[in-house]
């Protein structure tokens, strides 16, 4: 029974150890947790205010789309940082890693929808296809409806709604432009890939 008391006091004796080393590294890491949102706060207003200049109108889904994964960025730095603050530093490398590999499977499972997007992003930022214009993309012919990151809503002359998948039109497509005066030649159609490229 002697060991009971002996036990019980070398239990505390390491509990408030423990607590004298973890209450400086939960101060610390509460101040480094203000001063991050703080600077992440300034760091996207500072970005969604560059983005809202270069991408204006129909285009803002591109500048949300960047800002949103300029955000998903620095918030998973801060948290890594944040359990390194902690003292957790190989917790925060094991994190860091798991959560590589599982963006590498979810891309690889999502790789038709972020080929949409990267090619909706394409698409949004050519000047030769846009809302109203006439196009002919995968054997469809009509006016440009709306261009959203995955797809493309096309109106044909027949009055139907097309729904083409941006990645199926980034690569090849033509745009219709209206016949000019005859002294002023005008191309007939202009391909979207020497238009990207």
């Amino acid at each position: 029974m002697p060991a009971l008391p002996s036990l019980l006091r070398q239990s505390f004796t390491n509990f408030v150890e423990g607590l004298a080393v973890a209450i400086p590294r939960l101060l610390s890491g509460l101040v480094f947790l203000a001063l991050a949102y703080a600077t992440v706060r300034v760091v996207l207003a500072v970005v969604r205010s560059s983005i809202a200049r270069v991408y204006v109108g129909d285009r803002e889904l591109v500048g949300d789309l960047i800002v949103t994964l300029v955000a998903v960025f620095l918030w998973f730095g801060v948290a890594l940082t944040f359990l390194k603050v902690l003292g957790m530093g190989d917790i925060a490398a094991s994190l860091g890693t798991a959560v590589g590999f599982i963006a590498l499977g979810v891309s690889y499972a999502l790789s038709e929808m972020i080929e949409d997007t990267v090619a909706g992003v394409y698409l949004l930022r050519d000047p030769d296809f846009n809302v109203g214009y006439r196009v002919e993309a995968k054997g469809v012919t009509g006016t440009v409806a709306a261009i959203e990151l995955r797809k493309t809503r096309i109106d044909t002359d027949a009055g139907d709604r097309v729904v083409l998948a941006n990645r199926e039109i980034e690569p090849r497509w033509t745009h219709d432009v209206p016949e000019g005066p005859a002294d002023d030649p005008v191309d007939e159609s202009t391909d979207a890939g020497a238009a990207n490229t």
